[in-house]
């Protein structure tokens, strides 16, 4: 059985909304998969400011533009899919604006509803709140695609707006964020007028500060046990705070927060023949990838460019098939919630009843 299923991404570095059209067929009980076409759109300036402000919006606001953004979205897709072929389904992440799972609440932009008016495909969305509603995390929901679709590695390491891992143990599935790392690294590049830290020269020309690198590696989420999981809030509320709270450059800010997230990512893996699959905007940023080495001793591999740049789009795909076919998508085992189940919402779309 063979499935065309577009998967459609936007992490919370607010790079880019990323597209990847992706074949996937099943084998007995092993699961292939191709990646057909994927682009990445970059937002205008005024969408990047609006994503960005969204959590301060009004309530009517906030409804309107989760509605604007599925159109917006829609029409990204229509786009992209002219000349190529129809897929049976679209997959699409939204972008996270609210990730609070202590308070139940988690909300992914781009109503999913408007995305099937838009392009007449069938579309699977929201993928993380019956997770929540069962007392789990909502994150991470990779780990899923990572077991049927790269379980030839030891470990499953993302470097996106977030850095997080993903492993078997025990024959079970664990995964957590580990630290932030694109979405700090680019808040401060910013600050030097520029939209990332290439290789990190910004960072490698800094000092680090010993006395802000402590307090970063003694915040409390870094002493929580999974299940746990990042987002916005703990930026704005905790991290941010306590770097501005130390007089240091831009640059020295930088340097520190690299030794912080090499820090970090090198005491989550251990075993120096295990092989990392690393993937995500970070894991084309070499001085990141030199402080992640110094402290871990695993092998880092990185793919070609079409999984490191669409490994999420990719799998969020997988998962909207998983969906559609009433199958699991997140485990329980890696968000703490209840039981296993199948997060995500359908909306089927039958253009023959529309008129």
């Amino acid at each position: 059985m063979s499935y065309l299923v577009l998967g459609v991404m936007s992490g919370t570095s607010l790079d880019g909304i990323d597209l990847a059209l992706c074949n996937f067929e099943l084998h007995r009980e092993a699961w292939a998969f191709q990646i057909v076409a994927a682009e990445t759109f970059g937002y205008s300036e005024e969408w990047y400011n609006r994503l960005e402000n969204a959590h301060r919006f009004t309530a009517f606001d906030f409804i309107q533009l989760h509605n604007q953004y599925g159109r917006f979205t829609g029409q990204l897709i229509n786009r992209f899919l002219d000349g190529r072929p129809k897929p049976q389904l679209i997959a699409s992440h939204g972008h996270t604006i609210f990730h609070q799972p202590e308070k139940k609440l988690t909300f992914q932009l781009g109503n999913g509803s408007v995305i099937a008016a838009e392009t007449g495909i069938d579309t699977v969305f929201d993928f993380r709140n019956l997770d929540v509603a069962l007392g789990g995390q909502g994150a991470p929901l990779v780990p899923m695609g990572d077991r049927l679709l790269f379980a030839n590695y030891d470990y499953c390491l993302n470097l996106g707006g977030f850095a997080n891992i993903s492993f078997e143990n025990e024959g079970k599935r664990l995964a957590w964020d580990i630290s932030p790392v694109n979405i700090v690294l680019n808040y401060y590049a910013r600050k030097a007028g520029l939209q990332f830290d290439l290789d990190g020269n910004l960072g490698s020309a800094g000092q680090i500060n010993d006395l802000l690198l402590n307090k970063l590696n003694q915040l409390d989420y870094y002493q929580q046990t999974h299940p746990k999981s990042l987002g916005r809030e703990w930026i704005e509320t905790v991290m941010l705070p306590l770097i501005e709270s130390h007089s240091l450059s831009l640059n020295d800010v930088l340097a520190t927060l690299y030794e912080h997230i090499g820090t970090q990512i090198g005491m989550t893996l251990s075993g120096e023949k295990r092989q990392v699959l690393v993937t995500g905007g970070g894991a084309k940023n070499s001085f990141l990838l030199r402080k992640i080495s110094k402290y871990a001793e695993c092998k880092l591999i990185v793919p070609d460019d079409l999984i490191v740049d669409f490994k999420e789009a990719l799998i969020f795909a997988f998962l909207g098939l998983l969906c559609y076919n009433g199958k699991p998508t997140a485990l329980s085992s890696v968000t703490g919630a209840s039981c296993d189940n199948i997060s995500g919402t359908l909306v089927r779309f039958k253009p023959d009843k529309c008129h």
